[in-house]
């Protein structure tokens, strides 16, 4: 990049994480719905989470030589309309095939969206504030799937009596959303939302963005090289139980909650999965800080050793204990997806655009991991599913005691 600082960039980037993230985790609060609704085990709606992630491992890698080739502002575009059309498809053909279609199509969208901008925040706002950065997007990140989940308890309650209602989208709403199936008035909102992003970005004049040499997505020769080094692997899986993590919590917690404690899923599993993310929110906030007088990796270990604790209390404690524990792990996966996917671009001297690529197909840890989770609900109860979590943050865990990035996170007092 020619400027060593694009504000504007970076502002941009922001406001997109809060797109993709308010599409991209209502699926866990709509899950007990979805099983009512279709008549699904465990397993068949877990297929629904795994359909939208397994995108990003089909997409991650094409993406990126797609914004080398094309640029950041077409492949945006082209995101966004392609999750439109995968958002109306399940707004207008409301069944279970057409909502595994339409979550793989959106998923492809997510992903090309966060090949794109992910290097490029690390460029626009500095590789020594990248840290510092990656926090930010997880607070923007976190706020839309705070609302998200809001948004559906106030639509699906609204729409019970949609003609009476003085709000004029919940009597719009009404016309095109069957009575039954409520939560069908979400996609509606993702393709409106999605049309909305479209007319935004080909509005905006974006600024000339020219990549270095180390930060473009490269050839297939260097995406063998990488591939090569053991690291990129420690930091792909990295990825992909964070990913795996988050999502096992997001989709699977409200069923659980109506499972063994009884809880309501629309409203009370709506608003503790809300806090889930609204936690994620907040503790950008202290971490942002902490980030000024802690080595990333040791954050990255304590907050991983808090969530194994939350965890225990979520799935052994008595319902009103579950209720605080969830949410509260929020604030520990507030710290994760930031400190890894920074250390990770940090351990690297070039390439950093392939790398990119290769880190965004972990994320395909949210497709696999619920559905393990799922599948082993089916035989074993979901509370053991959920075990599974255990593993993936032990993994976290790890990565904080053998990391070793060459820029470390820019700190007030002590090493650079």
């Amino acid at each position: 990049m020619k400027s060593s600082r694009n504000y504007p960039t970076v502002i941009l980037i922001f406001f997109t994480f809060f797109v993709i993230s308010f599409l991209t985790n209502i699926i866990g609060p709509l899950i007990p719905q979805i099983i009512e609704d279709f008549h699904l085990s465990l397993t068949m709606v877990a297929l629904l989470p795994f359909a939208f992630f397994i995108a990003y491992a089909v997409m991650s890698i094409p993406a990126g030589i797609l914004v080398e080739r094309f640029g950041e502002k077409r492949v945006m575009l082209s995101a966004f309309l392609i999750a439109f059309l995968g958002a109306l498809s399940l707004a207008i053909f409301h069944n279970y095939l057409t909502a595994i279609l339409s979550l793989f199509i959106i998923g492809t969208g997510m992903a090309m969206l966060q090949v794109a901008i992910n290097p490029l925040l690390r460029t626009a706002g500095g590789e020594e504030n990248f840290a510092f950065n990656s926090t930010l997007v997880q607070f923007f990140f976190g706020t839309a799937s705070f609302l998200s989940p809001l948004i559906y308890s106030y639509l699906v309650l609204n729409l019970e009596n949609p003609v009476s209602d003085p709000n004029v989208i919940i009597r719009s709403l009404g016309k095109v959303v069957p009575e039954e199936l409520s939560w069908i008035s979400m996609y509606w909102v993702f393709a409106i939302l999605a049309l909305m992003m479209i007319l935004l970005i080909r509005a905006i004049r974006f600024p000339k963005v020219e990549l270095k040499e180390e930060e473009k997505t490269g050839s297939a020769r260097s995406y063998l090289s990488l591939l090569k080094d053991p690291k990129v692997l420690l930091f792909f899986f990295g990825i992909f139980f964070y990913v795996g993590t988050e999502q096992g919590l997001n989709n699977w917690m409200s069923e659980f909650l109506q499972e063994y404690h009884g809880f309501d899923p629309q409203t009370t599993g709506a608003r503790v999965v809300s806090r889930f993310w609204g936690l994620m929110t907040l503790g950008a906030i202290p971490i942002l800080f902490m980030l000024k007088f802690i080595d990333s990796r040791k954050v990255l270990i304590l907050f991983s050793m808090i969530a194994i604790i939350l965890l225990t209390l979520a799935l052994f404690g008595s319902g009103e204990t579950a209720k605080i524990a969830f949410p509260l792990l929020g604030v520990c996966a507030s710290a994760m997806w930031p400190m890894i996917i920074s250390l990770a671009l940090n351990s690297f001297k070039e390439h950093h655009g392939t790398l990119s690529g290769v880190l965004i197909t972990g994320i395909v840890g949210g497709a696999i991991w619920p559905l393990l989770i799922g599948s082993i609900g089916d035989f074993l109860g979901l509370k053991t599913g959920m075990f599974l979590i255990y593993i993936s943050l032990a993994y976290i865990l790890s990565i904080g005691f053998w990391a070793k990035p060459l820029v470390s996170n820019k700190l007030f007092i002590g090493k650079k």
